[in-house]
């Protein structure tokens, strides 16, 4: 197909094939990635230059592997957000309120509290098991007691973006349902807001975005400038700073949903803020360093300006890779598709998985280019194999991504059924 007359003329193919058959896949993928990419980016930790930032370091340190850390964490989970807020509010007009809400708790709630739990073990496993074999193999005699648990320091590790996600739905809801109230017939919403929605969404859109996103940050107390978007990975009290940011990448996508033309002109776009995002990110870390900073960054004018290039940065690249996956990846793909399905259950189980292999490798010699990738391999072979022989077909499977049959191998010599049949 080359594509479709429509009222504006010709629609190219993959603007056509974005949602030929009810999926979004370009979007799928990238979502998919950006969890994937999860597993980069914390495999990372161990080999970044400095001080111990980790739980294991490698005594393979390695700048380039800092800036791929630094670069992923300007937009990676900007992108998720806008791609969950877009298809949170698909599924909500595809199922009803309720019906979402019961999605939502299965889906997200379900893995939170099932999953942090065993992977809280794992993580003190895995912290123990290191602690004793840098002190020779023997248990360390009156080890310092862990701080106390409180409202402020509850660890949510990894899985924090699965609160953030159950904060976002019910905050989502409510200005919907206050919304619906204020504008009964939607004349409101389809003649101001959409219409803001387009201009904010437009061919300026890193620019017009990065302005909130640059007061948060500047303004965030104790701000580490060097990583950027603070992750809330602790405490069940919300870290206004980041879900601020990253709500309004989720309320983007929810109002993009509302007219996905606003995909279309990513898609055309995509190419445009490429420079830009890779000019931005380099100004960063000129100012920053190429090197992980622990000190806090002062209120003056370089770092405002650093925040502003910093907030810019993250929407030049959310809207490229988001725009590169309206472009290229909309086709359906069997292959694509299937890496989606494991990303979540990829993201859930890595960590553990992670730092056991980091800990393996740390004491033996060899360059970071040997052991990090080798690192990355075994890690996802690992993480796949355990996704397609426990998970995919099984009742976590189901939770996490919807229930799956097994594809029927016909037997050997049995007579085929007739296609009308």
């Amino acid at each position: 197909m080359t594509g479709v007359v429509g009222a504006t003329g010709a629609t190219p193919a993959w603007a056509a094939a974005l949602e030929a058959d009810g999926r979004y896949h370009g979007l799928d993928a990238v979502r998919g990635a950006a969890l994937m990419l999860g597993v980069l980016f914390h495999a990372a930790l161990s080999f970044l230059p400095g001080p111990q930032v980790w739980i294991v370091m490698d005594a393979a340190r390695s700048t380039e592997l800092s800036v791929m850390f630094y670069v992923l964490h300007i937009f990676r989970m900007t992108v998720f957000f806008v791609l969950a807020g877009f298809f949170a509010r698909l599924l909500l007009q595809k199922l009803g309120t309720m019906a979402f809400i019961k999605n939502r708790v299965a889906r997200i709630g379900i893995p939170l509290v099932s999953a942090w739990p065993i992977v809280m073990t794992a993580f003190i496993a895995v912290i123990v098991w290191v602690a004793i074999r840098a002190n020779g193999g023997q248990p360390i005699e009156n080890p310092e007691p862990p701080p106390p648990l409180t409202a402020e320091t509850f660890p949510l590790l990894h899985l924090w973006f699965l609160y953030a996600l159950l904060i976002f739905y019910v905050a989502a809801l409510l200005l919907r349902g206050v919304f619906s109230v204020l504008d009964r017939n939607g004349a409101f919403g389809a003649r101001v807001v959409d219409p803001l929605v387009r201009i904010i969404a437009g061919p300026g859109a890193p620019v017009i975005l990065a302005i909130p996103v640059t007061a948060l940050l500047f303004f965030t107390p104790n701000w580490y400038g060097w990583f950027g978007i603070e992750t809330p990975d602790r405490g069940v009290i919300p870290q206004l700073t980041s879900l601020g940011i990253f709500f309004i990448a989720f309320g983007l996508g929810w109002l993009i949903h509302r007219q996905p033309r606003v995909l279309r002109g990513w898609g055309e776009r995509w190419a445009m803020y490429v420079g830009p995002a890779v000019g931005a990110t380099i100004g960063c870390l000129m100012i920053a360093g190429f090197a992980p900073v622990f000190a806090p960054a002062t209120r003056d004018l370089q770092t405002l300006g650093y925040a502003a290039l910093y907030a810019f940065a993250v929407w030049a690249w959310t809207i490229a890779i988001i725009g590169f996956g309206v472009r290229f990846l909309s086709g359906e793909s069997k292959t694509v598709r299937y890496i989606a399905d494991s990303s979540y259950w990829i993201y859930i189980v890595h960590i553990p998985v992670v730092i056991v292999l980091q800990a393996a490798f740390a004491p033996y010699a060899g360059p970071w280019f040997v052991k990090y990738p080798l690192l990355i391999a075994i890690a996802f072979a690992i993480m796949l194999a355990s996704y397609q022989l426990f998970v995919r077909y099984s009742f976590i499977g189901s939770i996490l991504n919807g229930k799956k049959q097994k594809p029927v191998k016909a037997k050997r010599g049995a007579p085929q059924l007739a296609a009308a049949e």
